[in-house]
């Protein structure tokens, strides 16, 4: 009895620690770019001023609108960006509701491939920030990896609460633990 007692004990300390490294509520925003307007040259957006006012993190969701017929959004490298050459994209979207999902840090750079739209300004920067300690403690700090291929439909922005299956997985090693009046 008291060996059973003493690996029950061994796995539910191996499951709390393993749990509290990947346990956590988590927010995923979807971002549209350019807000209203979405993807265009039309009405003068600023994408840079657009960007730079977001705080992106890894799990959120950048969404480009636009118009099929008169826009597309090209994935680049940075110096295709500073020079807006569309001509080896990383990743081409064609869709005209592409939903493209942060799994990293660092920059993405975009910008649309039709001749003479990017160099009037239809290019933007994603730039996903590390996290601080401080900052990764937060719920609504915390990254979310969970796909988002078919977002909500955002107005400028939506949160997205998830909680894993670990998370509810706690819960009932929890209670099952107090029954044993450990």
């Amino acid at each position: 009895m008291a060996a059973g007692k003493i690996r029950f004990m061994v796995l539910l300390m191996v499951i709390m620690a393993t749990s509290s490294m990947l346990l956590q509520v988590s927010m995923a925003t979807v971002y549209k770019v350019g807000d209203e307007p979405g993807w265009t040259t039309m009405g003068n957006v600023d994408y840079q001023k657009w960007s730079s006012s977001k705080t992106f993190r890894v799990g959120d969701v950048i969404l480009f609108t636009y118009n099929t017929q008169y826009h597309n959004v090209m994935q680049v490298t940075h110096p295709e960006y500073q020079a807006c050459n569309a001509t080896a994209p990383l990743k081409t979207f064609t869709t005209g509701n592409d939903s493209i999902t942060i799994t990293r840090n660092g920059h993405y750079y975009y910008l649309c491939g039709i001749p003479g739209h990017c160099q009037s300004g239809q290019k933007v920067d994603i730039r996903v920030a590390r996290l601080t300690t401080a900052s990764a403690t937060s719920p609504a700090a915390s990254p979310s990896n969970a796909p988002a291929n078919t977002p909500a439909s955002p107005k400028n922005s939506a949160s997205i609460p998830s909680i894993g299956v670990l998370g509810k997985s706690m819960v009932l090693v929890l209670a099952i633990s107090a029954g044993f009046g450990f």
